[in-house]
């Protein structure tokens, strides 16, 4: 019950961290995000719950990279989420189609090797080495903005 509050809470103070935003800043036309140059987006994704992952977080880093909402899209499985993924066939599928259209996908070792799963995400085509020092690059360039889920 406590985890669920502490969900419930976060929630909540996102949806009024982006109300802020979003009625301080006027709405862009169509044409107006388009001719925005595209960022490099870099999502960590932490979540061991499912629903997130196919319901946000997959959701997004697909369309932000068919849609060129972003020039590249990195997914930084770290945590929880990378013994979610090893054990979800569903999961695996979405991977796959990520990458297709170009998402690469990288996989904290630390967290991996806990698990005990860092040649199950290997298999998958996903990148498994320490990431401390990747995020912190991409925290500190201009370049990249830096997501988490």
């Amino acid at each position: 019950m406590k985890k669920l509050s502490v969900v419930l809470v976060s929630l909540v103070i996102v949806a009024a961290f982006v109300a802020g935003s979003v009625i301080s800043q006027p709405a862009l036309a169509a044409e107006e995000v388009q001719d925005q140059e595209a960022p490099k987006l870099a999502i960590v994704w932490t979540s061991g719950d499912r629903d997130v992952a196919l319901k946000m977080v997959f959701m997004y880093a697909l369309n932000a990279k068919r849609n060129a909402w972003a020039e590249e899209v990195e997914m930084i499985v770290w945590g929880p989420s990378s013994k979610l993924l090893s054990n979800d066939l569903e999961l695996q599928a979405e991977v796959a189609a990520m990458q297709e259209v170009g998402v690469v996908f990288k996989a904290c070792k630390a967290c991996a090797d806990s698990y005990g799963i860092s040649d199950k995400l290997q298999e998958l085509g996903i990148e498994v080495k320490y990431m401390g020092v990747d995020l912190t690059e991409f925290i500190a360039a201009d370049d990249w903005e830096v997501i988490t889920f």
